[in-house]
């Protein structure tokens, strides 16, 4: 059977654009979109900086080819809300980069900082784009994700050029296809294990490099934040992460496999912020999202029991710091709402029936 010619493909689009004019955005397009922006916003600030201090040609290249598309993000986001007369998010933007502020981090994580991002991009696009409906928004969160592909993919080619290697351990080839006879498989009997496969390999691996950026940061921020009660919290997930990176390393060396070099050798000796606190403290919010998701999923990957529980310990504990950055951000009134449903029991207070009769 042959497909469609690009004529007919063209009018059937026409045809569900037409079909979807007045259609409203739904729950998940109205909450993935403001995220995307808030997103989007940190990252153009963050990118914004590390273009006025990075030294090497090549990290530039690539650090405004993720700037320009961070940007891009942001323009197709504000038509939207435009054309869907909704006021846009505050977000981050020059009031929340401090220009003549000396680097924080070195080139080389700023390129690690950015390859990582877009990783985390792949599966926030991804999700946002299996819970869209209506064709602009499938075609926007399309854009998201295949950029974010590029940013990732030569990411990780210029990370090598550098002597960066964030690929997994290598592993043995299968010599022949087998199945597994015993329920010692998923669990750990008088103190022995079973080898870990190569996709928990893989989830340990993706958790340390998100901790090795977590830590990084929050180290980062630590030196340079203007409040007290956020240096402190800064101060506090340097701890977290390097637990989360301690016990996760443990079951890759256990194997006698290698674990990925931690990046805080890369942070300068700077007190001066770059960014402003609100941006700093949302940064950390972002990256406790992202560890969450990332152990969420590593959990639904993983059969070993032993790795199951440690996962949800060190899951609760991100939890518990990410609470602790939810009640500060609170505090000093920079949390910005995203959108919700209709609180129906307020409006049926506030119904015009309600008031009486003068």
């Amino acid at each position: 059977m042959e497909g469609n010619s690009p004529t007919e493909d063209q009018h059937t689009m026409n045809q569900i654009k037409e079909h979807q004019h007045n259609k409203m955005l739904n729950a998940a397009e109205l909450g993935d979109l403001f995220a995307n922006y808030l997103g989007d916003s940190l990252f153009c600030c963050i990118f914004e900086h590390h273009l006025q201090v990075v030294k090497d040609d090549e990290i530039k290249d690539y650090l405004e080819f993720a700037f320009d598309n961070a940007m891009k993000h942001l323009r197709m986001i504000k038509e939207i809300y435009t054309k869907e007369n909704i006021p846009l998010p505050i977000g981050f933007g020059e009031q929340d980069v401090r220009k003549e502020a000396p680097g924080l981090f070195s080139d080389v994580f700023m390129l690690f900082y950015t390859t990582q991002m877009a990783r985390a991009g792949l599966l926030t696009y991804g999700d946002a784009l299996s819970t869209a409906t209506r064709q602009d928004i499938i075609e926007h969160f399309k854009v998201g994700l295949n950029d974010s592909i590029d940013i990732y993919e030569k990411g990780t080619h210029l990370l090598l050029t550098k002597g960066i290697n964030i690929a997994t351990p290598t592993t043995p080839y299968p010599q022949k296809v087998d199945f597994v006879e015993k329920e010692s498989f998923i669990s750990v009997i008088a103190g022995k294990s079973r080898p870990l496969t190569t996709i928990e390999i893989k989830q340990l691996q993706v958790n340390i490099n998100t901790n090795i950026l977590g830590k990084a940061l929050m180290l980062g921020f630590s030196q340079v934040a203007s409040s007290e009660k956020l240096r402190n919290y800064f101060q506090e997930g340097v701890k977290v992460a390097d637990r989360q990176i301690k016990q996760l390393g443990k079951f890759l060396l256990n194997e006698y496999l290698p674990t990925p070099n931690l990046m805080d050798a890369h942070i300068s000796d700077s007190t001066i912020p770059p960014f402003s606190d609100k941006l700093m403290l949302y940064h950390a919010s972002l990256a406790n999202t992202i560890g969450i998701s990332n152990y969420g999923l590593a959990i639904s990957k993983t059969m070993r029991h032993d790795l199951h529980g440690e996962l949800a310990i060190l899951t609760a504990d991100i939890g518990k710091y990410a609470n602790e950055g939810i009640n500060l951000t609170i505090g000093n009134g920079w949390l910005e709402e995203p959108p919700t449903a209709a609180d129906r029991i307020k409006l049926s207070k506030e119904s015009p029936s309600n008031k009486p009769v003068e």
